[in-house]
C-alpha cells in the first residue's frame, strides 16, 4: 500500500478538455501525462480504457458543456472536476463522482437562489446575449493560473484515491481572480436537477409507512433529537451565501421576544417560502427557523418522488382520496375571473401523488395538489387554495407526521371557534405553573401595554390547543393608532407547552403588527371582507377597533378559570399513566383519536436527499373533515365540512347542528 509521504504515481491518465490559458495552465499543474482534449464531443470516439479521472476547462461559465461532460463521465465512471471563469472568480467543482449525487449545475441552481446579483446577470444575458457572460477575463495571470493548477492537481489525486477527502466533494471553491484567496461553499445535490436529478417514480409502496421505534430525549418531550446542539453541523451543512439550501439565518429581537429568519430562496422574492425561529433565546430561534425552511423546502413541490399518475378522480376513486372531503371554496367563488382554481368534476383529470390512510391501512391517492402548496400549471391549476397547513419536519418519519398532526389540531381548533362561535373557556394565566407564561403576559402589559388572555380551544380528540389574544389599552388609553387585538394559536399534549408557544407567537406577531398597521389601511378591510387577500390582511382586519365586535363571544371580559379546573377536557395523553418513552407510541394514540371520530388521517412522505443529509424527515398530513387553515377571505373552505356545522353540538353548546347560512360569515383572525 502507497504510504501518504510517497509521491502519488497514477495508473492511468487524465483526461483535459478545453483550451485557453487557464487549461494550459492546468494541464502544467497536473505533472502527469494527460490526454488532451479540446472538444468534449471528441470524448466519445476515445476507448478510455485508461483513463482515471476527467478535468474540463473554460475560461468562462461552460453551460453548454455540462450535460455531455456529466454523459461521459457517468458513462465511464470517472470522477469528473469541472473548472470555469464566472464574474472575476475561477470556481472548481463540484466533483462528480460515480454514484454520488452533486454537480455543477446543482451549484449552479442554488447559487441562482441565493445570490442577490442573479436578476441583474439575467438581464444582461437577455439584453446582450451569452457572450457577455462568457467573455474570458482579462486579469487570469499566470499566478493564478498556477495556482489554480496545483489545486487541480491536487483535487485530482484526491479523487481517484480517497475521493471523500477532496475539497471539491460536495463542494464549489472559489478563487478570487485578482488575490487567489480560496473560499469553499458546500453543495447539496439538487434532487430537481435536469442534469444529475435521481428523484424515484413515485408508486403505490412509496405510500406505505415504516415506523420504526423512536426514543424520544426525554418521556416528556415529544422529540427524538436536540435541534440546538447540532446547531453548528447543520447550519455548516445547509446555510451558505453562494451555495447553500439556505442563503442565511439572522435573528435579532422583536417586542419582547427573539425571531430569527432563515431565507430560503430569496431571489424568488416570496417571503413566505422562509422559515421562522421565535423563542428565548437567539441558538434556539436559529436553529428553529432553519428547520422551518426546510419544512418549507418539503412542502412547496415534490422533491423525493417523481409524480407518475395522472387520472381523473372516477378513474382511480377505489384507491383515492376524495377531494370533496378536504372542503370547498364557495361554488359561485369558482365562476369569477382571476380565481385561480377550478371546480371538482370527478373526470378533470389531474396529479396525483401516493401517500398512506392510518384508516384504511393502505397506500391512497391524494391529489398532488394538496400535498405540494407550490405553484401549480397552467393546465392543472387544482381544486383549492392550499397552504403549509399540516406540513412538518422532524428527526424521523414518526416525529415529522406528529407534529403536522398536531398542527392541523391548532388550526382545526381555532377555525371551528371562529367559524362556529364557541363560547370558549377563559384561563387564569396565574394559575399555570410554569411561570414564563405570567411573566410572558406581565412583560406585554407593562412593556407595550396589551393584555394577553387565552381560551381554551380544545376539541373532542382531547388535544390541547389554545387561542392567544393581546388586547390593546391595559395600562393606558387606547391609542387609535395602534392594532386594537391580535390573535395567535397553539397544541400539544403538554398543555403549558401549548400556551407557551402560543404566547411566544402572539409577542413577536404583535409586534410585526404594530410596525406595518395603518387605521386608513385596516378600515376598508372590515368594510368590505373581499379585500382581505392575503395572509397579512387578517392580522391587519382585526387590529382595527371596529371589528372587536366580531369576536365577542369570546369571553373576554370575564375572570379566568384556573388551568387545573379544565384538566379533564385534555385527555391526551392519559394522565393516569407514565409518559412515554417511544414518540411512535405517541404518534399512535393520537392517531387513534381520530380514528375513533371517525376521521382518517392520510401522510405523504415529502422527505427529500436534502433532508437525508441532515437527518430529517418531512410529511404533510391531511385529515378529511377537519376545517383547513387558508388566507384571503375568498379562499375559505367551509362548504362539505358537515363536522363544522355539527360542532357546537358535539361539544354539548346546542342542540342541533349550525345551518350553512350561520357559520360566521367574516374573515377569520387568525394572524
Amino acid at each position: 500500500m502507497t504510504s501518504e509521504a510517497e509521491p502519488y504515481r497514477p495508473s492511468g491518465r487524465t483526461v483535459l478538455v478545453g483550451t485557453g490559458r487557464l487549461a494550459r495552465a492546468v494541464a502544467d499543474g497536473l505533472g502527469e501525462p494527460a490526454l488532451l482534449v479540446d472538444d468534449p464531443e471528441e470524448l466519445a470516439g476515445h476507448p478510455g480504457d485508461d483513463w482515471t479521472a476527467l478535468v474540463s476547462v473554460a475560461d468562462h461559465p461552460d453551460t453548454s458543456a455540462r450535460s455531455g461532460l456529466l454523459k461521459q463521465a457517468v458513462l465511464r465512471g470517472l470522477p469528473w472536476l469541472p473548472v470555469r471563469v464566472d464574474s472575476g472568480w475561477v470556481l472548481l467543482g463540484p466533483a462528480v463522482r460515480p454514484g454520488v449525487g452533486g454537480c455543477p449545475t446543482c451549484a449552479a441552481r442554488r447559487r441562482a437562489d441565493n445570490r442577490a446579483d442573479t436578476a441583474g446577470r439575467r438581464a444582461l444575458r437577455e439584453r446582450y446575449g451569452a457572450e457577455v457572460a462568457d467573455r474570458p477575463t482579462p486579469l487570469l495571470g499566470r499566478l493564478v493560473g498556477a495556482a489554480v493548477g496545483a489545486l487541480v492537481r491536487d483535487e485530482v489525486h484526491l479523487l481517484r484515491r480517497n475521493p471523500e477527502r477532496a475539497r471539491t466533494a460536495g463542494a464549489l471553491l472559489r478563487m478570487a481572480v485578482p488575490t487567489g484567496v480560496v473560499r469553499r461553499h458546500t453543495v447539496l445535490a439538487d434532487p430537481s436537477c435536469p442534469d444529475c436529478g435521481r428523484m424515484p417514480v413515485d408508486q403505490p409502496d412509496a405510500g406505505r409507512l415504516h415506523l420504526a421505534p423512536a426514543p424520544k430525549v426525554a418521556p416528556r418531550v415529544y422529540r427524538v433529537a436536540s435541534l440546538t446542539r447540532r446547531a453548528d453541523t447543520l447550519t455548516r451543512l445547509y446555510v451558505d451565501p453562494e451555495t447553500g439550501v439556505l442563503e442565511s439565518v439572522a435573528a435579532g429581537t422583536r417586542g419582547d421576544g427573539i425571531v430569527a429568519v432563515a431565507r430560503l430562496r430569496p431571489t424568488s422574492g416570496h417571503d413566505n417560502q422562509h422559515g421562522y425561529g421565535r423563542s428565548g433565546d437567539f441558538g434556539s430561534a436559529r436553529v428553529t427557523a432553519l428547520a422551518e425552511a426546510l419544512e418549507r423546502l418539503a412542502g412547496i413541490a415534490p422533491r423525493g418522488r417523481r409524480t407518475a399518475v395522472r387520472a381523473a378522480y372516477a378513474d382511480v376513486a377505489d384507491r383515492a382520496l376524495d377531494p370533496r372531503t378536504l372542503g370547498l371554496h364557495p361554488d359561485d367563488r369558482y365562476d369569477q375571473r382571476g380565481f385561480g382554481y377550478v371546480r371538482f368534476d370527478p373526470e378533470r383529470v389531474t396529479a396525483w401523488v401516493w401517500g398512506y390512510s392510518f384508516g384504511r391501512d393502505e397506500p391512497v391517492l391524494v391529489p398532488e395538489s394538496y400535498a405540494y402548496y407550490g405553484p401549480r400549471p397552467r393546465h392543472d391549476p387544482g381544486f383549492v387554495f392550499e397552504c403549509s397547513n399540516g406540513s412538518a419536519l422532524g428527526g424521523c418519519l414518526s416525529e415529522a407526521i406528529l407534529y403536522g398532526l398536531l398542527e392541523i389540531a391548532e388550526r382545526d381548533a381555532f377555525l371551528t371557534a371562529w367559524y362556529a362561535r364557541l363560547p370558549l373557556s377563559k384561563i387564569d394565566l396565574g394559575s399555570v405553573r410554569d411561570r414564563r407564561i405570567p411573566l410572558l403576559a406581565e412583560r406585554m402589559a407593562h412593556g407595550v401595554g396589551y393584555s394577553a388572555m387565552a381560551f381554551d380551544a380544545t376539541l373532542e380528540q382531547g388535544v390541547p390547543a389554545f387561542w392567544v389574544m393581546a388586547v390593546g389599552g391595559a395600562g393606558d388609553v387606547a391609542d387609535p393608532a395602534r392594532p386594537a387585538l391580535t390573535c395567535a394559536a397553539a397544541a400539544h399534549p403538554d398543555p403549558e407547552r401549548a400556551l407557551l408557544s402560543a404566547l411566544c407567537e402572539l409577542g413577536p406577531g404583535l409586534d410585526g403588527l404594530r410596525e406595518r398597521y395603518r387605521p386608513e389601511a385596516a378600515a376598508p378591510l372590515v368594510a368590505e371582507s373581499g379585500l382581505v387577500r392575503e395572509m397579512d390582511d387578517h392580522a391587519l382586519l382585526y387590529g382595527h377597533p371596529e371589528a372587536a365586535d366580531r369576536l365577542r363571544f369570546l369571553p373576554v371580559d370575564e375572570p379566568g378559570r384556573p388551568i387545573d379546573e379544565l384538566a379533564g377536557r385534555w385527555s391526551w395523553p392519559d394522565r393516569d399513566r407514565p409518559p412515554r418513552t417511544d414518540l411512535s407510541a405517541d404518534l399512535a394514540d393520537l392517531v387513534s383519536r381520530y380514528l375513533a371520530d371517525d376521521l382518517d388521517v392520510i401522510v405523504v412522505d415529502t422527505t427529500a436527499a436534502e433532508h437525508r443529509a441532515g437527518g430529517f424527515a418531512a410529511a404533510k398530513v391531511l385529515v378529511p373533515g377537519t376545517v383547513p387553515m387558508t388566507f384571503g377571505h375568498h379562499y375559505r373552505r367551509t362548504h362539505g365540512l358537515p363536522r363544522l356545522l355539527a360542532a357546537p353540538r358535539r361539544l354539548g353548546h346546542r342542540a342541533t347542528d349550525l345551518a350553512p347560512e350561520e357559520l360566521n360569515p367574516f374573515p377569520h383572525p387568525f394572524p
